[in-house]
């Protein structure tokens, strides 16, 4: 049982890692409440799932094996993965109870790992949500906007980061979508400051990918607030996609962010190793607070590898980044 005289030093430096316990994020239903079918039909990995898609054992063993790899931070997905008590109408089935979630946090802090929690309020990636998806920028979604990361920070413990997602929202990112229901211009800040308003009451730092950077750079840096934490996800596709997340990733740090930059790439975790080469020259410093490894599977036992693979990249970035 989770207990709040266990603490855990701050890390100066973050070696992070994403895990999901929800994983509605990619796409609709497989059939919504009215039986219309999903245009993506992979229920294994992308399709929406009234039920939890999580191997517990599996994320027993990955967490000791990031430990062992030196990883002090982890980002936890939430989704519909929890049955929130202000919220239990988006819970699937098998989703933990707030008193597992503790326990599973506390089973991190004693492994010396940071739990950080993650909730995406991208309308590209709000299938978690269930019908407050379909309610963007609404009175009924900002009182739901509140309510779950209050209890998200309550449960956690007042987390020192909370990752509020806000990628990909775009139409060509929901062209699959059923229902495409995108923010732009000024509503999309507005509710970008919203939820970093909320995540602040809480006590939590917000944090969000800067994806937005390849596309609209210029604002993005005007208009973000510095007390916002920023991850660019550094894609893999040659030099010219090279000299995108260069380009980013420059343009971040000379505009003053403090950043936790990720490894993106969906299937190539040597990503990691290109984004550490690549900060050792042009970004070391007091703005440099980590790195974040991704896995973008769920957390099931056929994609085990996908998770040994990028543990054991995260381990060797770590000892190449210290030598």
């Amino acid at each position: 049982m989770y207990s709040e005289s266990v603490f855990i030093q701050k890390p100066k430096f973050s070696w992070g890692f994403l895990a999901h316990l929800g994983f509605n994020l990619f796409a609709d239903p497989v059939r919504d409440a009215n039986g219309v079918p999903c245009m993506v039909q992979d229920a294994a990995q992308h399709s929406a799932e009234d039920h939890l898609r999580f191997d517990t054992d599996l994320w027993h063993e990955t967490t000791k094996a990031l430990a062992d790899a030196g990883c002090n931070l982890v980002v936890l997905d939430i989704g519909e993965g929890y049955c929130f008590e202000s919220h239990p109408e988006i819970a699937c089935r098998g989703a933990w109870t707030r008193d597992v979630l503790q326990e599973e946090i506390f089973n991190l802090r004693m492994l010396g790992i940071e739990a950080i929690p993650k909730l995406n309020f991208s309308a590209c990636r709000d299938a978690w949500m269930g019908e407050y998806g379909r309610m963007v920028s609404t009175s009924a979604y900002y009182r739901f906007c509140e309510d779950v990361i209050g209890e998200i920070c309550e449960v956690f413990g007042r987390p020192r980061l909370f990752h509020l997602g806000m990628d990909e929202e775009t139409v060509e990112s929901q062209r699959l979508y059923n229902t495409v229901v995108i923010r732009q211009g000024e509503q999309w800040w507005y509710d970008l400051n919203f939820l970093a308003r909320t995540a602040m009451r809480c006590g939590a730092r917000p944090w969000i990918w800067a994806d937005g950077v390849r596309r609209r750079e210029a604002e993005l840096v005007r208009r973000t607030p510095r007390d916002i934490l920023l991850s660019y996800r550094w894609q893999t596709g040659g030099e010219a996609e090279e000299a995108l997340n260069c380009r980013a990733l420059a343009a971040l740090a000379d505009a003053g962010f403090e950043q936790i930059p990720a490894a993106g790439a969906a299937e190539s975790y040597g990503a990691l190793d290109a984004l550490c080469g690549y900060a050792a020259e042009h970004l070391r410093g007091e703005l440099l607070c980590g790195f974040l490894q991704t896995v973008w599977k769920p957390m099931m036992r056929r994609y085990a590898d996908a998770q040994t693979d990028a543990i054991a990249a995260l381990s060797a970035a770590r000892a190449a980044w210290e030598r």
